[in-house]
């Protein structure tokens, strides 16, 4: 079974489009799980530990987690490796696991990035579907939609991203009149077709703003049949109603992102846990409520029968 396959799979089983944002920051980590010394390997066990724990919470609402490879990169060749473990613990909790990498480059370094994460070497193991940049053309997503169409991986081509100066390049007219959100959408359309599975989703998929709710919606008329992987919710303003403008016929083809307000919960209830030890809980509470209550704004929204 092919990601697009799978994802619908998940998202029928739990009833849930929530994806759980892995973004580590160790000074938002709370004192139980801070590291014990500053040295990057008690760094990286930190990072594992404190990963696992929203994992094994939030496993029962969310249908994915999606690291933000920047968040592990930076701490070297161990941070790496607390990457690979929390992808791996992942999988083993029957997770999606969504790279946010925005990877994007020309000829054989476009085909190392897609080998590196797609393929079986690596963490292609545990990586289901990778987000990339179409700035660089058809030719640099070559080995990303090869993949895409032989391996059943996925990936999230950025279309309309949720970042506040997003509209300075992406809504700015091209001669055709159309802005170029909508362009990237036509070419993420056209590269989507022949990476279609058995339940009528293309494993090529755009990453739009759940923040900008009225491009959403138009790119869903151009994208019937795709996923869409939408960041912005919560910490970045969005809310249910903003996301329901990506459904779609089928009340489904969304997956949405939050990452602080579900991993960070644990700060709202310092008064009554200061160090933080019941930060697991308070993100399985956060993730429940935005599955409960996206569910209810798309039960309002939809069509009657």
């Amino acid at each position: 079974m092919g990601f697009a396959d799978s994802a619908l799979q998940a998202v029928r089983e739990k009833r849930s489009v929530v994806v759980v944002g892995l973004d580590p920051t160790l000074d938002r980590f709370p004192p139980s799980v801070q590291p014990k010394a500053p040295q990057p390997e008690a760094v990286s066990r930190a990072l594992v530990d404190f990963c696992r724990g929203i994992i094994d919470a939030t496993k029962a609402a969310a249908v994915a987690v999606k690291p933000q490879i920047a968040f592990f990169e930076r701490w070297g060749p161990p941070g790496l490796e607390a990457l690979a473990e929390v992808a791996r613990c992942a999988k083993e909790n029957r997770l999606l696991v969504i790279l946010d990498a925005k990877r994007g480059d020309i000829g054989s370094t476009a085909e190392a990035y897609a080998s590196a994460y797609l393929d079986d070497s690596g963490l292609g193991p545990w990586v289901d579907a990778i987000t990339v940049n179409p700035y660089l053309g058809a030719d640099s997503l070559e080995p990303f939609l090869r993949r895409a169409r032989d391996r059943g991986k996925g990936i999230f081509v950025l279309v309309r991203t949720s970042n506040p100066s997003a509209a300075q390049l992406q809504e700015r007219p091209l001669a055709e009149g159309m802005p170029l959100y909508e362009a990237v959408a036509e070419l993420v359309r056209q590269w989507g077709e022949e990476a279609v599975e058995a339940g009528g989703y293309s494993n090529v998929g755009a990453v739009v703003g759940a923040t900008a709710p009225e491009q959403l919606r138009r790119v869903r008329e151009i994208l019937p049949y795709h996923w869409l992987l939408l960041p912005g919710y919560g910490a970045q303003g969005a809310g249910p109603l903003d996301v329901v403008a990506g459904f779609d016929k089928n009340g489904a083809g969304v997956l949405v992102n939050a990452s602080r307000s579900i991993i960070y919960a644990w700060e709202n209830r310092q008064d009554v846990d200061p160090d933080g030890e019941g930060y697991a809980e308070a993100a399985q509470q956060a993730a429940e409520e935005m599955r409960s209550t996206i569910a209810e704004a798309a039960a309002r929204s939809a069509p009657p029968v």
